[in-house]
């Protein structure tokens, strides 16, 4: 009797063993890969928040922590540029596999995408790079914001990370395009470009040409591309079409493109704007001052 137990037991020992050896070090390693991945989503969070989100989005902090990372917004960014006819042509089917080849062999293109751009705008961040993992973003660049009337993306989002409450495409804020290079920007140069101004979907409201003399012959007139941020959607069309090799026009996140004035300014047109009125009487009575005659 015991003689057979033993045999038994030395049988399934073998078993165990495996069972320990492989079991232990697959659960470690998925321990060690979890670790690695909170440290890391803390570290992308610690950043600079450089990424530009989609129209919509909440404050960096706020959208991180209403974001989903079910890349719904994504999917329904491409989903609307296969089915505009007039840029691309995708297969006619929409299945996801498909669909998810579609953007591969798209982004392939990069930088050599023609300017009305058949690379879907929005992706997701991977893992290792600066930008929270699975969050949506895009780059101006390469694809910039296509400024969908309906808004597919927006509608997507399951979180409310997206806000749904935004009434139209141009009241978005994405980001602020700023001439980043004035330097080499060619209308600062004195020569007539206008492309950035041309390709802005808001054209003389979030981009204005501002004339000034030209300081190197003094008699002609130079066309300066000059930001509005009010009006700036953010939608990198600028950046996207500038003809130079490294765009002197560039958009940013709010947070690194804007300053922010102490709580102690007042700026004394915009209070009385709030006020509807001066916020000091119209007229002074101020004592006359006059030199003391001599005796």
């Amino acid at each position: 009797m015991d003689s057979a137990h033993n045999k038994s037991g030395q049988e399934q020992s073998p078993s165990r063993r495996r069972f320990l050896t492989e079991t232990i070090p697959a659960a470690a390693g998925a321990l060690v890969l979890a670790v690695g991945l909170v440290e890391h989503q803390h570290s992308a969070k610690a950043l600079p928040p450089y990424a530009i989100r989609p129209p919509g989005a909440l404050p960096e902090e706020k959208f991180l922590a209403a974001c989903l990372r079910c890349g719904q917004c994504v999917r329904a960014c491409a989903e609307n540029l296969r089915q505009d006819k007039s840029r691309t042509t995708a297969p006619p089917a929409a299945s996801a596999p498909q669909l998810g080849e579609f953007i591969s062999q798209l982004a392939e293109l990069g930088e050599n995408a023609p300017l009305e751009t058949t690379v879907p705008t929005l992706r997701l961040a991977e893992f290792g790079g600066d930008i929270a993992a699975g969050t949506p973003y895009f780059i101006p660049r390469i694809s910039p914001c296509r400024m969908c009337e309906d808004m597919p993306c927006v509608k997507a989002c399951p979180s409310g990370a997206l806000n749904k409450k935004m009434a139209s495409i141009n009241e978005a804020k994405m980001g602020l395009a700023v001439l980043v290079d004035q330097e080499n920007c060619l209308n600062c140069l004195g020569l007539r470009c206008d492309v950035c101004y041309r390709n802005c979907p808001v054209i003389d409201k979030a981009l204005t040409l501002e004339m000034q003399v030209n300081q190197r012959t003094g008699v002609h007139a130079r066309f300066i591309p000059t930001v509005h941020s009010k009006h700036c959607t953010g939608c990198g069309k600028c950046e996207r079409s500038c003809v130079l090799e490294n765009a002197a026009i560039k958009v940013l996140p709010l947070s690194q493109a804007r300053g922010t004035l102490g709580s102690h300014y007042r700026v004394g047109w915009e209070e009385k704007e709030k006020a509807g009125h001066s916020l000091i009487p119209e007229a002074l009575q101020l004592p006359t001052r006059r030199p003391e005659e001599k005796p």
